[in-house]
């Protein structure tokens, strides 16, 4: 029959073996681990003009919403949206923003409206166009950013 402390001695050295092991095969095998989410894919469904470069503000699916990715811009500017060839306009849109880089948001299609920006936050945040702002037979969109509460 083994002694007391050789069964208590082959227990941690098995213990010890099993975090060794685990450790060695890395994080990917746990269960509970799940890896970061792909990020969204781009797409092109509206021709953008006014951008410094073509891929300056990308535009993403997110669920039914077109979001045009505003987030780098700063101070004021301004650009012209108009469906890409062959293609209408989304059923909904929406802009992502980042607070404190700019006062407000304007948007001039069918209707104009002007979204304030509140500076309550580094993380950027979409906002939805509502429903009337364009049509299906608008011809373009101006999307203007600047101080608030005038936009350039």
């Amino acid at each position: 029959m083994p002694s007391r402390s050789g069964t208590s001695a082959a227990l941690r050295a098995a213990a010890c073996l099993l975090a060794l092991s685990a450790v060695g095969c890395g994080h990917l095998h746990w269960p509970w681990h799940h890896p970061a989410p792909a990020p969204p894919a781009a797409v092109h469904e509206l021709d953008v003009s006014g951008a410094p470069t073509p891929d300056s503000y990308p535009q993403y699916w997110q669920r039914n919403t077109l979001l045009v990715d505003l987030s780098a811009a700063s101070g004021s500017g301004s650009i012209t949206l108009k469906p890409a060839a062959g293609s209408s306009w989304p059923a909904r849109l929406a802009f992502r923003v980042t607070p404190g880089a700019f006062g407000a948001l304007e948007v001039h299609a069918d209707q104009r409206v002007v979204l304030p920006i509140t500076a309550a936050g580094a993380k950027p945040v979409d906002l939805e166009l509502t429903p009337g702002v364009y049509t299906a037979r608008s011809a373009q969109m101006t999307v203007s950013w600047g101080a608030s509460p005038s936009v350039n």
